[in-house]
């Protein structure tokens, strides 16, 4: 009996045109229908107003107006299954794709993906990047056995536009045309405090990616060539330690 209470009122509550759950009454004994509408609205601009805090680039992209209508859509066909708000709204690139009224502006899922990578490495472990040394340790005839240990905040992301680009536009960078609108492969990372976006050169993300996946150096350096057949591994290498990406190098 309970549980159908529950799922009734839970209904009510994400349905603006669900009738009011049975059982309810006010304190005068007037059936409540203005006061469960004004609750059934607190909650859906409550949840909206968390959607708002993680998508802050989106919203300078479509406008506040059209973010609300679209966080509140959202929010009633996808409630939060978890009383921490933290990841809420990981499905709302998603959501975006086929919200037609946001058809036009293809790229701002993928803009809403980076948001997510961002507040993900915000949030991840912190661990203890690797130094300079460590590079030194590694033994060149010995590539194909060495793992890399990845740092917890690591985030890849591969979009068809220049996501970061229009990212960073978005989120108090300068303002400027767009001349190239090839896509762009993404790095996120927080070695330190701050979290840093960085684009990847070609044959970044499938070099990135493959170790990710506990494949070693060499596996990892043969999807970059495949991908990119000047792919600079040596940089490459190098940059795992200088971006923070990799914690320890392991046999």
């Amino acid at each position: 009996m309970l549980a159908n209470t529950q799922s009734a009122f839970r209904q009510a509550v994400l349905d603006p045109a669900a009738a009011l759950p049975q059982g309810l009454a006010a304190h005068n004994g007037v059936t409540p229908n203005r006061r469960f509408a004004i609750y059934r609205d607190n909650v859906a601009l409550g949840l909206a107003a968390a959607l708002e805090s993680r998508f802050p680039a989106s919203i300078a992209i479509v406008g506040a107006d059209f973010f609300r209508a679209l966080a509140i859509r959202f929010a009633r066909e996808h409630p939060p299954r978890s009383p921490l708000l933290l990841d809420y709204g990981d499905q709302l690139p998603a959501f975006t794709e086929a919200f037609e009224p946001a058809r036009e502006v293809a790229y701002l899922p993928d803009v809403m993906r980076l948001e997510i990578a961002r507040a993900q490495a915000y949030h991840a472990a912190d661990a203890e990047p690797a130094s300079p040394a460590a590079l030194k340790g590694l033994d060149p005839a010995r590539l194909h056995e060495v793992r890399v240990e990845i740092h917890p905040a690591v985030r890849l992301l591969r979009s068809a536009f220049p996501v970061a680009t229009i990212w960073q536009m978005n989120a108090g960078g300068e303002a400027r045309e767009i001349v190239d609108w090839s896509g762009e492969d993404v790095l996120v990372t927080r070695p330190r405090l701050d979290v840093e976006v960085q684009i990847l050169p070609p044959g970044g993300h499938a070099f990135l990616a493959t170790l990710l996946t506990g494949h070693p150096l060499e596996a990892a350096a043969e999807a970059a060539f495949a991908e990119t057949p000047d792919f600079n591994l040596a940089a490459a290498i190098a940059g795992l330690v200088a971006a923070g990406i990799a914690c320890r190098f392991e046999i």
